[in-house]
């Protein structure tokens, strides 16, 4: 017994599992419909059991009441045809049941009931006035609420004649009931459309620091001031806190590489200098090639942590540089393709974008004989694959050589002239905009370099 207990509690747990992951599936994900959503459904579920409510205990109520009433009328105007045989002309029966009773009463005669008619099966008022007439009725009696839109038909069947027995739906039945849904259907769409537009400004601010977010992350400046509720502005202004102090920081780093750069090149130059003025030797070359390359390290040095340099972002052709560089690789006696698909312009920074991507393709040239490019701009990001057929990088090292001055083995060796810095300074330009930078195998049998940018 137990464990049916426990296999039916498993089974409810998975079901419930499965309509939480049905349900979640089609929630909505944005802000705005969730608390759209938060807002309608605690006035629906409201509407729906004031309605009830309502239906059960006031308007099923009131129609009882009613009915009761034309019941009891209906038993009056019987014993008033009984008590009276003497008015033949049945004037005084007539007159009380249109002066007294609000009914129109015709004597057909001796005549069987009509044959029962249909009743509608949500029909509140034939089964509350059939029960009524049941219980104060001692004849036999049929009854049509279809007659007429505002009219019930009722018949008596006494013991020498048939009453026929007109009146309103009015008498018998709350009619009125619909005005309730009506004046609260209105109401709830006059909430509703007044709290969507509070919602709508409520919401906009904080789509509006989202926006501001978003591209600032992408390197690019909006304007933006803190507005909306108090919590909203806090975080608002938060974000322009943080944001002015992320420029103080690349604004101090940038001065103080100034300097340094400054103050190493002035070195580097006495060294020059001196080794100018050395006679001509087999050392003095082999310092003065030292002093090249620490010249060219110092460089690449400092502008990998320089980063962008505080260039500005504006519609660049992506295009355009793969069409140059492809330009430059075929000079080079190396076979170059080139594939665009879609809109080839970004906001970008061009200059940055630029060495990017000829530091991707400094590396194909150095190691392979065939360069791919392929640009695709599906809308949302502009995707640029750089394929080459040289001797790749092992798969389990890919992500190592975009360490800072970090050295791979001989398949992709980084000593010939460069300081290990190319892929580290690619991927941090990449992701300054926005994007990323990702190294993988390639078709061609080498390395292929994907770089991803937001449109």
């Amino acid at each position: 017994m137990s464990m049916g207990l426990l296999d039916a509690f498993t089974a409810l747990r998975r079901l419930w599992r499965q309509f939480a992951g049905w349900l979640h599936e089609r929630m909505p994900k944005g802000l705005y419909a969730r608390a759209l959503l938060i807002l309608i459904l605690p006035i629906v579920l409201l509407q729906s059991a004031v309605a009830y409510v309502y239906m059960e205990r006031h308007w099923e109520a009131i129609t009882d009441r009613l009915s009761a009433a034309v019941a009891r009328d209906v038993a009056a105007v019987a014993d008033v045809y009984s008590s009276f045989p003497q008015d033949t002309g049945h004037d005084i029966l007539s007159r009380i049941a249109a002066v007294d009773l609000h009914m129109q009463v015709t004597v057909l005669g001796k005549q069987p009931l009509p044959a029962p008619t249909p009743k509608p099966f949500f029909s509140l008022l034939d089964h509350t006035l059939t029960r009524e007439l049941t219980r104060h009725l001692t004849h036999p009696f049929w009854i049509d609420t279809t007659k007429g839109s505002n009219l019930v038909e009722i018949r008596v069947q006494l013991d020498d004649t048939t009453l026929q027995i007109l009146t309103t739906r009015t008498q018998a039945y709350a009619s009125n009931s619909h005005i309730f849904f009506i004046w609260t259907t209105v109401a709830s769409v006059v909430i509703l459309a007044i709290a969507t537009s509070f919602l709508r400004n409520q919401i906009r601010p904080i789509l509006r620091l989202a926006r501001a977010a978003e591209e600032f992350g992408k390197g690019r400046d909006v304007a933006f001031s803190p507005r909306g509720a108090r919590e909203v502005r806090q975080a608002g202004a938060a974000f322009v806190e943080m944001k002015r102090r992320v420029e103080r920081a690349i604004e101090q780093r940038t001065t103080m590489l100034n300097g340094v750069s400054h103050d190493l090149r002035t070195i580097i130059t006495r060294f020059k200098l001196s080794l100018a003025l050395m006679a001509p030797s087999n050392e003095a070359a082999e310092m003065r090639k030292d002093v090249e390359e620490m010249e060219h390290m110092v460089e690449a040095y400092l502008a990998f942590a320089r980063g962008d340099g505080g260039e500005t972002p504006v519609k660049t052709d992506i295009g355009a540089i793969i069409k140059d560089l492809q330009i430059d690789t075929q000079k080079m006696g190396i076979d170059a393709r080139l594939a665009l698909s879609g809109d080839p312009v970004v906001v970008a920074r061009p200059a940055s974008i630029k060495r990017l991507l000829a530091n991707l393709v400094g590396n194909a040239q150095r190691y392979g004989k065939r360069i791919d490019f392929t640009a695709i701009n599906d809308g949302k990001t502009m995707t640029i694959h750089i394929d080459d057929n040289g001797p790749g990088i092992p798969v389990d090292r890919l992500e190592d050589a975009f360490r800072p001055f970090y050295r791979l083995d001989e398949s992709r060796n980084q000593d010939h002239g460069n300081s290990g810095l190319g892929l580290a300074i690619a991927r941090d330009i990449a992701r300054t905009h926005g994007g990323d930078l990702t190294l993988a195998r390639s078709e061609l049998g080498g390395l292929r370099a994907t770089v991803t940018l937001p449109v």
